[in-house]
This record gives structure tokens, sequence and C-alpha cells, in this order.
């Protein structure tokens, strides 16, 4: 159910699906869906320093976008955190288009950071720990369908070694109940989402989808990560550009 009324989502429609979570209407064969819980694991063990001076691009996708986001519009060293779609065959895509899955996009946010303030290893630690569950396959929270899928895709062969590394050092470590199902793959290109999917967490904070789903997230960050975070979110500004 919960994908479907999300699949309408917009300026509109957000508030209906707010609705329907506020009277817990959304649910699964086990019962009421909830929140993912943040996990602590460890740092990577490979994480090599980038000596270049100039700010990288990690793309990340872990379910529906808004929390994402949020999380890394907080992460310091983030200069940007775009919501957009990734990892599909259609140019140019919609939010209807991918919704239906049938596009083969996911819901991912463009992280722009600084290398020399936060590792793409640790970018990482934070998108595993915090951001989603890297278990469920296709589905995060209430949201169900590929577009929801975890999925790290690369800008660089070197986020691919790191990638690949802690993918296994945290398999090995038995760090999750289960095995991890993220889809690792190079960034072919991404697609800046619609504007009114921008900075939601942010604009929407009593909004029933993000105060269940999202801000626990968020403040998980806050707690998990405290040298890493920045209470001032760094907002998408009009006609950024990645």
């Amino acid at each position: 159910m919960a994908a479907n009324l999300k699949r309408f989502s917009g300026p509109l429609a957000i508030a209906a699906v707010g609705a329907l979570l506020a009277g817990g209407l959304f649910w699964n064969a086990g019962g009421a869906v909830s929140a993912e819980e943040a996990v602590t694991i460890p740092a990577p063990e490979l994480d090599p320093a980038d000596a270049s001076g100039a700010l990288q691009t990690a793309v990340f996708a872990g379910g529906c976008f808004w929390g994402v986001q949020g999380v890394f519009q907080h992460t310091e060293g983030v200069d940007n955190a775009v919501s957009g779609y990734a990892g599909g065959t259609v140019e140019e895509p919609s939010y209807q288009q991918v919704t239906t899955g049938s596009t083969g996009h996911a819901e991912s946010v463009a992280i722009r950071y600084d290398p020399q303030k936060i590792s793409y290893g640790k970018l990482l630690q934070i998108f595993f720990s915090v951001a989603h569950d890297p278990t469920t396959l296709n589905r995060q929270g209430p949201d169900h369908g590929t577009q929801y899928r975890s999925a790290i895709y690369t800008t660089t062969d070197e986020q691919k070694r790191v990638a690949e590394a802690y993918i296994k050092q945290l398999d090995a470590a038995k760090a999750y109940s289960g095995p991890i199902v993220t889809e690792l793959a190079p960034l072919k290109k991404f697609y800046q989402a619609e504007d009114y999917h921008q900075d939601y967490a942010t604009i929407h904070p009593d909004q029933p989808y993000i105060v269940y789903n999202d801000l626990p997230k968020i403040e998980n960050l806050k707690t998990m990560f405290p040298d890493y975070w920045r209470e001032e979110p760094k907002l998408v500004m009009a006609g950024a550009a990645l």
C-alpha cells in the first residue's frame, strides 16, 4: 500500500499520504511498519586519504530520498546533497515514471563533499548505519519496489574499491542480522529530482511520514556521529548544479 500511495506524491498528494500515516494505515505482513533502526558498525578498514583538494561526488540510494538527503545535509564536510534518480535506463525521468518501477532508476542522493573534512569511507559508514537498512531487498520502511533499493553508484575506481572492501568487512563481521544486499555499480547518469522533493525533510518537519521515518535518522546521525554533526543543514539552492 505504501508504495502505491507514495507514487502519487506531489505538492498536494503528499498531504494525503501523511494523513494515512498518522492514522496508522501502513502495514506489512508482520504488522505495523517501523522506520529502520540505526546500527553501530565499525569504520572502514580501507579508507585512503584524498589529497587532491577537490570536491568529490558520492551517490547513494537507500529508500525514499527525503531521509537520505536529510541525513547528509546535516553531515559536516558535505557541501551539497541533492535528491534525484540513478541506475536506470530512461533519460530525464520524472518522479511519476520512476515510482512505477519501470525505468530502472532508484531514488538517490548525489553528495558533493570535501574529502579534507570527511572521507568517502566515513560517508559509507553513515550511509550503512543511520541512513538506511542495507539488508532489505527493494524495500525501506513503508516503501516497496526496485526504486527504493539500496545502492551505491561509484564515480571513481577508488570509490568502488573502498565500497567493495567495506561491504565484505561488514558481512564478515556479521554487523547485521542478514547479508548486505546493496547494489554496487558505476554511476552512469544522475538526474536531479523535481524541486518539490528537494530539502523535503527540512521544509516539512511536521509531515507524519518525515516524523516517523526520517527525523529519527537525522537524530541518530547527531547521536552516533557527533564529530560530523552540523546543526544547520546545507540546503539545495535554486538552480544549484552538481
